[in-house]
C-alpha cells in the first residue's frame, strides 16, 4: 500500500480510504478493533462550544445520505472488520443514536456476538441550545466478539483495580462553570458499564483538535481492558490517532487509518510526543 502517511516503533498510519486498505489486510490479522465511524450528523444543525453557537458540521465525511444508504456503509466496514479481526478477537463501536443502532443491528446481522454496551458519561458535556430536548451527555459504545463461541479477552483484575485520575470537580465546556460529579469506579470495584469521563483535555488538543476526538482516558481502558501486551490494534477512522496514543502507552502494535492527511498530522505530533504530554 502506498500511502503509508506514518511507521514508526510498531505504529503504521495510512492515508487512504478504510475499505482500500482493509481490503488488502489477510483473514484473521487483527487482535481488537476500535472504531468511531462517521455519524452523518453534519446537517445544518448547531451545538454550543465555548458558550457560542456553532454548526455541528465536522467535514465532507461527516455529511449522511439516506438511511438506507448510511446502514450499507456500516454493515460493509463492519463486514469486513470481522473477517480481518482474529477467531478470538473483539470489536469497539462508538457512536451517538444517530449511528449507534445502525451499528449494533449490523453487528448482529454480521454474526458478531455483543458483549457489552458502555455508556460514556461526560459531566462537562454541552447544553442543549434549543431546551426543547434532554442535554444530550453520553456516547454509547458497543464491545463484541467476532462469534459467539469464541474466547475473548477481558482483563478481569486489571480493570477492576483501575485508577481514575479526574477530579473530583470539573469545569463545563460551555458555560465555564465549575460543577462536582461522582466518580463511578471505586478502584477494587468491579467496574460497571457507566463510565464517568470527561471530554478530552487541553493537553490532549495541544496540536489541533479532531471535531469528534475522543479522550484518552476512554481509549486507555478500552485498550487494557481487551488486550494485551503486543496485540495488533486496528483503528480504521483514527482521526486524530487517540487509539494510537493509548496503544504506545501500553505497548501495543498499531495500525490506523484515515482519509483526511490533516488530522494524521495531528496524529502524528501526539505520538511523537507521547513522553512530554500522555502518561499512562
Amino acid at each position: 500500500m502506498k500511502n503509508i502517511f506514518y511507521n514508526k516503533d510498531n505504529i503504521v498510519l495510512y492515508n487512504e480510504d478504510c475499505f482500500d486498505v482493509m481490503s488488502k489486510f489477510l483473514d484473521n490479522s487483527f487482535d481488537m478493533i476500535f472504531a468511531d465511524p462517521p455519524y452523518f450528523l453534519s446537517n445544518g444543525s448547531f451545538t454550543c462550544k465555548n458558550g457560542k453557537m456553532v454548526s455541528v458540521k465536522k467535514g465532507d465525511w461527516d455529511l449522511g445520505k439516506d438511511i438506507e444508504e448510511n446502514f450499507n456503509f456500516h454493515l460493509n466496514w463492519l463486514k469486513e472488520c470481522r473477517r480481518i479481526l482474529k477467531p478470538n478477537g473483539t470489536l469497539w463501536v462508538s457512536g451517538t443514536y444517530h449511528s449507534i443502532y445502525q451499528c449494533g443491528f449490523a453487528l448482529q446481522l454480521l454474526g458478531y456476538h455483543i458483549l457489552n454496551d458502555i455508556a460514556w458519561l461526560k459531566p462537562n458535556a454541552s447544553p442543549n441550545l434549543s431546551c426543547r430536548f434532554f442535554t444530550a451527555s453520553h456516547e454509547t459504545l458497543i464491545w463484541a466478539r467476532k462469534d459467539k463461541n469464541s474466547k475473548h479477552t477481558f482483563n478481569y483484575e486489571t480493570i477492576k483495580n483501575w485508577e481514575n485520575n479526574y477530579k473530583k470537580e470539573i469545569r463545563c465546556s460551555c458555560c465555564g462553570k465549575t460543577d462536582k460529579y461522582e466518580i463511578l469506579h471505586k478502584k477494587g470495584n468491579q467496574m460497571r458499564s457507566v463510565w464517568a469521563i470527561t471530554t478530552p483535555k487541553k493537553e490532549e488538543k495541544q496540536f489541533g483538535k479532531h471535531p469528534t476526538q475522543k479522550s484518552l482516558e476512554l481509549l486507555k481502558r478500552i485498550v487494557v481492558a481487551s488486550s494485551n501486551e503486543n496485540d495488533l490494534i486496528l483503528d480504521p477512522f483514527a482521526g486524530s490517532c487517540t487509539t494510537a496514543v493509548a496503544c504506545k502507552l501500553y505497548n501495543r502494535k498499531f495500525v490506523g487509518i484515515d482519509i483526511n492527511s490533516k488530522y494524521l498530522e495531528i496524529g502524528k505530533q501526539r505520538i511523537d510526543n507521547i513522553g512530554k504530554y500522555y502518561e499512562k
